[in-house]
């Protein structure tokens, strides 16, 4: 597994791991199952504070990337199943909200399109 974080960089250390692990879990470079170095050993080898790594670890285990077992470790979880359920569980919660709130369906579905360009441009 290779990251590498750029201190001088505008994006916080802890998510440029997150979104280097995710990217690499994603393309398939780390294999469902992969062990991921300790969060101590992985804060050494980056030069880095424990609680960035484990906040990494902590934003990559919420979105399903990763998972915890204890002793066994963390490990790459399977991606594909987890990332489509987490994101349509992530739209409706919007959809109901959008709703309650009484914007129009319209105006509901402009935001997402425009949040949506907004996110993966920047990617």
């Amino acid at each position: 597994m290779q990251l590498s974080v750029d201190p001088e960089a505008a994006t916080p250390p802890y998510e440029q791991i997150r979104s280097q692990i995710a990217g690499q879990a994603r393309s398939g470079e780390l294999p469902t199952g992969l062990k991921l170095p300790t969060v101590r050993a992985l804060a050494e080898q980056l030069g880095l504070a424990a609680n960035t790594v484990a906040r990494a670890y902590r934003e990559l285990e919420a979105e399903g990337v990763v998972e915890t077992h204890g002793r066994r470790g963390t490990l790459i979880a399977a991606t594909g199943d987890t990332a489509h359920r987490l994101t349509a569980a992530a739209a409706t919660e919007y959809a109901e909200r959008a709703r309650r709130l009484g914007v129009p369906r319209a105006d509901a579905e402009a935001a997402v399109a425009t949040a949506l360009r907004m996110a993966y441009e920047a990617s």
